[in-house]
């Protein structure tokens, strides 16, 4: 009977129903809390992921890439069971677009070694820049995007939109970043081992602003953790958000959320969840108050809020 009303409850009205079956609405109720066991709580949970990791990538997963997305937030699943719940809920990966691969480490250029060696803080601005490519689909074709990031406050300090993948894409990224900015000698500067990044040119930038070079081991993503992270922000808070008609629009949307919301309005929980232009503001404000840089003093009150 509790079987029935709740299968027809979207249909007709629960009070109704327990009337003329004969039964009670408290009964029915009660019965009703007890059908969520810890199975079937467990089952809900599982699938309430699956359909967030199928929605955040772009709906091309299927059942063997989901099953290892769901591993790193400790949730172990059979391959087959996930497939079973995909198909319950609806879920079927579409086909992908072609892959694009942004950077090209197969080259002749030199390879530098990895001087941050993922210790992803820095005591002051201008300490430490990382930078990387990703990209943006519009309707009129792929649009890629280079960035600069300051790991001291997580600001991006220069970026550079074009719609071919270039050995100048992040140079003119990198230009702007030092046009914005006045690093002293020894700044590291962080990339992978892209051509891009290894090119003649942007080495020569480098060198002549006396930056010491590194750069991520080949294929570790996690060596550049940082600016990799804000590609997945601004993809996942804007650009899997909305679909783009032309490549100029998408600049336009993309120039507005790194200036106006990242920069200035986006709080950022490594910055004790200040936004990283007011971060940077207070850092200035402490140095005219003590007349110095209050490097680990600033860096320590900030962080303990």
């Amino acid at each position: 009977m509790y079987a029935f009303i709740e299968k027809h409850s979207e249909e007709y009205r629960v009070n109704k129903m327990c009337k003329v079956l004969g039964v009670s609405k408290s009964g029915y109720y009660k019965w009703l809390g007890r059908q969520k066991s810890d199975t079937q709580l467990k089952k809900e949970k599982a699938q309430a992921q699956i359909k967030r990791i199928f929605h955040a990538k772009r709906e091309v997963y299927g059942s063997p890439r989901i099953k290892r997305e769901l591993e790193k937030v400790g949730m172990v699943l059979s391959e087959k069971t996930v497939a079973n719940y995909m198909h319950e809920l609806g879920l079927s990966a579409t086909v992908p677009f072609k892959y694009t691969v942004t950077t090209q480490s197969n080259h002749e250029h030199p390879i530098y070694p990895n001087l941050l060696n993922r210790e992803f803080h820095a005591e002051a601005p201008n300490r430490v820049w990382v930078v990387d490519i990703t990209y943006i689909w519009t309707s009129e074709g792929w649009l890629y995007l280079a960035t600069v990031m300051d790991l001291f406050s997580r600001k991006i300090i220069g970026f550079n939109l074009a719609t071919t993948l270039s050995k100048e894409l992040p140079l003119l990224a990198l230009e702007r970043a030092f046009q914005f900015r006045s690093p002293e000698k020894g700044l590291i500067h962080h990339s992978d081992q892209g051509s891009q990044y290894a090119s003649h040119d942007y080495i020569a930038l480098l060198t002549e602003k006396q930056c010491k070079i590194s750069m991520s081991r080949k294929g570790d993503c996690y060596d550049n953790a940082c600016i990799e992270s804000f590609h997945a922000t601004i993809k996942k808070e804007l650009i899997y958000r909305r679909g783009f008609k032309t490549k100029k629009e998408a600049g336009k949307v993309v120039l507005e959320y790194i200036i106006s919301f990242y920069n200035e309005q986006r709080s950022h929980s490594t910055l004790a969840y200040q936004t990283p232009n007011e971060f940077e503001r207070l850092y200035e404000e402490s140095r005219k108050k003590n007349g110095q840089e209050p490097l680990a003093t600033f860096v320590e009150e900030q962080l303990s809020l």
